[in-house]
């Protein structure tokens, strides 16, 4: 009894192809760690993101076309991911380890922005990956309530910040330090300084993405993190109103005005639907997001339902991708941040990966 070659089990898995960078998984190095016994074959599938909606599919094909290779009698294959960096250049000391740096923007207050950044931190972190979340709103910081963390922060002997931690996510806010309920109303100097010891002297460690909830609008203290956080892409909140478009269109140039590729907009309260019927309805107008979206030139990653749950979960600290995954609003969510993962590992695909960045899933030999 003989056994395959290298080249029959690479052959064998070439017709894989991965669906968003539109090549072969042996063509872009996905395959690692090949190893051949006699008939037993073993090997990983190295992924971009933690967040690929096919792995198990590229998981049951790769072993199926193995395993109808002649001499072959056991397949064991191993998914992985390493998540590529989509960053711009950043100064060494920012955000060192962080691979992936997303601005969740809205170009005005009161849609819904920081319910969309922590559910899709969340729905990141349920991906497999580490995650981060960064509340930048500091007028108005509302990520420790949302998430029901409180208390200061912890300093390191590196004099560094350690983040808290809630439901998984390495999360950082002013509120920590201000109190929630203390005013804060710093401007110019102060603002740039605060968001510069975010950046730069918070103990992040290894990130997959940080999601970072900027301020509503267009002011100095967005502008400021556009300017020097090495964004890899930025979301856009918005709600179906008409008037939605313009205040869209403001936080669109400003992420061009610092290139900064925009990854799409999401449009919050997209409809309401009735638990009885099941009918869906336009409470706040329909289709302002897919208007916004091809006026501007980019996708409408996420049409979110208006659902008093979310409001109540995100009051009570308890968010909807961790209390109701299977809700509507929950599956929104969740394929958002699968959507996001794959924009960014596109985007990042001609980037070496970083280096202690594996995860593994799943070993399931046959």
């Amino acid at each position: 009894m003989g056994q395959p070659t290298e080249a029959d089990v690479l052959n064998a898995l070439r017709p894989i192809v991965d669906p968003d960078l539109g090549q072969s998984i042996v063509d872009l190095g996905f395959i690692k760690g090949l190893e051949i016994e006699g008939g037993r074959v073993s090997f990983q599938i190295e992924l971009t993101t933690p967040a690929c909606p096919v792995k198990a599919e590229f998981e049951r094909a790769a072993r199926d076309a193995v395993s109808a290779l002649p001499d072959v009698t056991d397949v064991e294959v191993t998914m992985t991911s390493s998540t590529r960096t989509a960053q711009r250049a950043a100064p060494p000391e920012i955000l060192t380890g962080v691979r992936n740096v997303i601005a969740v923007a809205s170009g005005k207050g009161g849609v819904g922005k920081s319910t969309i950044a922590v559910n899709l931190a969340l729905g990141l972190k349920e991906s497999g990956a580490t995650v981060g979340l960064l509340d930048a709103d500091i007028y108005g910081p509302s990520i420790p309530l949302m998430l029901n963390v409180h208390g200061q922060p912890e300093i390191t002997p590196e004099r560094k910040i350690r983040p808290m931690e809630a439901y998984g996510l390495r999360v950082m806010s002013i509120g920590f330090v201000a109190g929630d309920d203390a005013p804060v109303i710093w401007r110019g100097p102060l603002v740039h300084g605060i968001i510069g010891q975010f950046l730069g002297d918070v103990d992040w460690g290894e990130l997959d993405y940080l999601v970072i909830d900027l301020p509503p609008g267009t002011g100095d203290a967005a502008l400021t993190i556009c300017q020097d956080a090495p964004l890899s892409g930025a979301v856009i909140v918005t709600t179906p109103q008409e008037v939605a478009l313009i205040d869209a269109r403001k936080g669109l140039k400003m992420f061009q005005r610092v290139n900064v590729p925009v990854l799409g907009i999401v449009e919050n309260m997209s409809y309401f639907e009735c638990p009885g019927c099941h009918e869906q309805h336009a409470i706040f107008g329909k289709g302002g997001g897919a208007r916004d979206s091809e006026e501007l030139g980019v996708d409408l990653l996420a049409q979110v339902p208006f659902e008093p749950d979310v409001v109540r979960a995100g009051d009570q600290g308890t968010p909807t991708v961790a209390s109701a995954p299977d809700s509507p609003a929950g599956r929104v969510f969740k394929e958002l941040a699968g959507t996001i993962a794959r924009k960014l590992a596109v985007l990042g695909a001609e980037a070496p990966p970083m280096a202690d960045a594996s995860i593994e899933w799943v070993n399931t030999p046959r």
